[in-house]
């Protein structure tokens, strides 16, 4: 007879097997049978203990969110707003799910939603901080500002190969992270251009899609009124 405990070391074995293939190879192009050879155990089981492939899959979505913004998460032991940069300094250890955050984030489900709030909400606190300390520049739209920066954070995760395909490493290598480092403050430092030219010709024109219409000039007649 199957003890609990069994039944526990096997939903995990299950679990663990899901993430890396669908890490790996995206959830449409991994069956229920390849994740089952992988975890060692029959297709039959993880019916027992999940139901079927999408169930698998949030069970997967849940786990893998919960270890990179719970307190209390048996995956990561670092704070909760620096398990993503702990994960990042891992990725040996750690690469499968930095790679399922990756895929995850570019599909629409609750824990993706979920996760993606919350690096938001961390990534306002932090330019909060930064602002209240006088570091940061006056900014025209600060929540706009937030989510592109957190997008430059989330980039190398969801284009983890396209990026490693174009630098010739991996970008979430220590050599590729320490690589990233400069350019990225630069860019969040001085910016690339060495003129306000193509700022202020942009201001001009967000100001005149903005701008109220013009009131009618006393000399144009108006509707109904005398020509």
């Amino acid at each position: 007879m199957r003890s609990a405990s069994d039944d526990l070391t096997a939903r995990a074995r299950i679990r663990e097997a899901a993430i890396r293939a669908f890490a790996r190879d995206g959830f449409d192009a991994v069956s229920m049978r390849a994740i089952a050879k992988d975890a060692g155990v029959s297709a039959a089981l993880i019916v027992h203990h999940f139901g079927d492939k999408n169930a698998l899959r949030t069970a997967c979505d849940d786990y893998v969110v919960a270890a990179f913004i719970d307190d209390k998460h048996e995956l990561i032991e670092a704070p909760t707003a620096d398990r993503i940069r702990a994960a990042l300094n891992d990725v040996e250890r750690y690469g499968p799910y930095v790679d399922y955050l990756g895929r995850m984030l570019g599909d629409s489900s609750p824990a993706a939603d979920r996760l993606f709030d919350e690096i938001i909400r961390v990534t306002r606190d932090v330019l909060d901080e930064q602002r209240a300390a006088g570091l940061l520049v006056e900014m025209s739209d600060p929540e706009m500002t937030t989510v592109l920066v957190a997008m430059m954070g989330l980039a190398p995760l969801m284009m983890r190969a396209q990026v490693g395909r174009v630098l010739g490493q991996d970008q979430l290598s220590p050599a590729g992270m320490l690589r990233t480092t400069l350019p990225t403050l630069e860019l969040l430092t001085h910016g690339i251009y060495s003129s306000t030219a193509f700022l202020d010709g942009a201001r001009q024109a967000v100001a005149s899609e903005t701008a109220p219409e013009a009131a009618p000039r006393a000399d144009h007649p108006t509707e109904g009124g005398a020509s």
